[in-house]
């Protein structure tokens, strides 16, 4: 019913109201009479409260006009315009029930104008009291009501329109405002997203990279200072192998922090083709590895490829980690007209529990990568052995 104004709003209507009341009670004279004063004081605080309570405002304007017409029987005067700014405000501010109301004064106040005015200017009780034997006068009264009425319905009815307007336009600006706040938002909620998800690719590729190379180098270290004393020959290739290991490791590290700073840089891609070198530095970190294939290859997209090779990585370097190097660690494709199907058996040095196996990025990201390209990857521990296997499909089909 209140509208909650700024401390510079309230001033104005205040500041309005008074001069309004001081300039119509001077209007005809320095001497106004009580009855001139009662209305101008009425309509002036209508006028002051129009924004803050539109119905309030409503009712005190109705409450004076009819005190103005029907019991001082004063005739229109500058005054009454305080009404037109009222019914603009009712449109303009008021709720919906208020506006609604407003639209019927517009109708009732009219009515009851015409009829003041027919009278005569004094009550219409008594005013109509006339002749009406006459059929023209009786016709002259109708059509005098009817222009009175008209001119009233228009003068009444203008700035209810005009405020209704206003109202439709700022709902309408507040609701494009609100639409392109909403499509900002959106916006930045997408962008977050591929950032995020970018940022968790990145995150993949890090564990990947990071974590194979550290796995080749701690396991080259460890065999060359073993070998240090029986086969001081093999100390060279053993250091050999982690400086390529991890000058390998440092080069595919710059490109992500490359990337992670420059978002149209390429990440490390590797390929099936790079498999063969995956497998040379974890024999020579003392991992056996057996590799067979069955059906005919065909190309695969990169993006299988990729997820490919981070499974087979991360596989066989938890193998290299946890497992019993001095079994053999099979990695065999089975090639399809739809998918590969990949499957990697290595040994472990005990009997873990399946829950332990679970947790950790590293299966966690293998699973994510087959999910990526369409595929589907499972894990099963045995007795002494753990299976790594997969499906990628020929076409990608994100899960």
């Amino acid at each position: 019913m209140f509208t909650r104004l700024k401390p510079y709003q309230v001033v104005v209507d205040v500041t309005i109201g008074l001069v309004f009341f001081v300039f119509v009670s001077g209007f005809h004279g320095l001497v106004s009479s009580y009855s001139d004063l009662a209305v101008s004081l009425g309509l002036g605080i209508a006028l002051g409260f129009r924004r803050f309570s539109p119905a309030v405002s409503l009712g005190v304007a109705w409450v004076t006009a009819l005190i103005q017409m029907y019991w001082l029987h004063l005739g229109p005067g500058v005054a009454d315009f305080a009404i037109l700014a009222v019914l603009y405000a009712t449109a303009s501010h008021g709720s919906f029930i208020v506006r609604r109301i407003g639209f019927v004064s517009i109708f009732a106040g009219s009515l009851l104008g015409a009829i003041y005015l027919l009278g005569g200017g004094a009550s219409s009780l008594v005013n109509l009291r006339l002749d009406l034997s006459s059929i023209a006068e009786v016709l002259r009264l109708g059509l005098l009501l009817i222009f009175y009425l008209a001119l009233l319905l228009v003068l009444l009815g203008l700035p209810w329109t005009a405020g209704n307007l206003v109202r439709t336009r700022i709902v309408a600006r507040e609701n494009q405002t609100a639409r392109a706040r909403a499509e900002l938002d959106a916006t930045a909620a997408e962008q977050d997203v591929i950032v995020e998800q970018e940022r968790n690719r990145i995150a993949r590729d890090m564990h990947d990279v990071v974590a194979h190379s550290l796995a080749v180098v701690i396991a080259q270290a460890d065999g060359a200072r073993y070998a240090r004393v029986n086969a001081p020959e093999t100390v060279d290739e053993a250091l050999a192998a982690i400086s390529s290991t991890a000058r390998d490791a440092l080069a595919d590290v710059r490109l992500l922090l490359g990337q992670l700073r420059h978002s149209q840089s390429e990440g490390p891609q590797p390929v099936l083709a790079d498999l063969d070198r995956l497998f040379d530095q974890l024999r020579a970190s003392g991992l056996t590895i057996g590799f067979d294939v069955e059906g005919t290859p065909f190309v695969l997209g990169t993006a299988q490829q990729l997820a490919i090779y981070r499974i087979v990585q991360e596989a066989l370097t938890n193998a290299l980690r946890h497992g019993d190097v001095s079994r053999e660690v099979v990695v065999h494709f089975t090639w399809t007209p739809i998918d590969l199907e990949v499957t990697i058996s290595s040994s472990l040095t005990s009997s873990p529990a399946t829950a332990e196996l679970r947790v950790g990025h590293g299966l966690a990201g293998m699973r994510e990568r087959a999910a990526l390209v369409g595929g589907q990857l499972q894990t099963e521990v045995t007795d002494r052995e753990f299976v790594v296997y997969a499906v990628i499909p020929a076409t990608t089909v994100p899960a």
